[in-house]
């Protein structure tokens, strides 16, 4: 089973910045508290191929997670998938629009996939994100407002 949920927000930042900010996955744990830690390889600009590692809590457990970058067109577009074997992985990306006034509208999506005994659980996380939506916007643009804050 899967789901998917998306979410997005007006951030009142060019979208030039807000797409670089975004494109680093290091910035996740700013708006994403089931982020503990997270790293980059390779160094240097992201682009296809790069892969971000994190380790996540999820419904009280620990997961290593590893996304690879596999869509990437500066400054309105991001798109990744998981390569690690958890029970539920996320596909998804980030499309970005240029607003009058320097703004820019931020869209974040995921696709979630069950696997095993995880097409149990898909179906749960997807409506516990669904829900949590909204909020995961609001925390994104005020990660990125603060973070670029002139």
């Amino acid at each position: 089973m899967s789901g998917q949920f998306e979410a997005s927000v007006e951030v009142d930042r060019p979208v030039e910045e807000v797409f670089a900010y975004l494109a680093d996955g290091r910035h996740d744990p700013e708006f994403s508290p089931r982020v503990h830690k997270i790293t980059k390889t390779p160094e240097g600009p992201t682009g296809i191929g790069t892969v971000f590692r994190s380790t996540v809590k999820d419904a009280g457990m620990k997961t290593a997670r590893e996304f690879r970058i596999v869509g990437y067109d500066a400054p309105r577009l991001i798109r990744w998938t998981e390569q690690s074997r958890n029970l539920v992985t996320a596909d998804g990306g980030y499309d970005l629009e240029a607003l009058p006034g320097g703004r820019t509208r931020v869209r974040i999506f995921n696709t979630l996939s069950g696997h095993g005994v995880g097409r149990l659980l898909a179906g749960f996380a997807a409506n516990a994100a669904r829900k949590d939506a909204p909020d995961f916007g609001r925390r994104i643009k005020a990660a990125a407002e603060a973070a670029l804050a002139p």
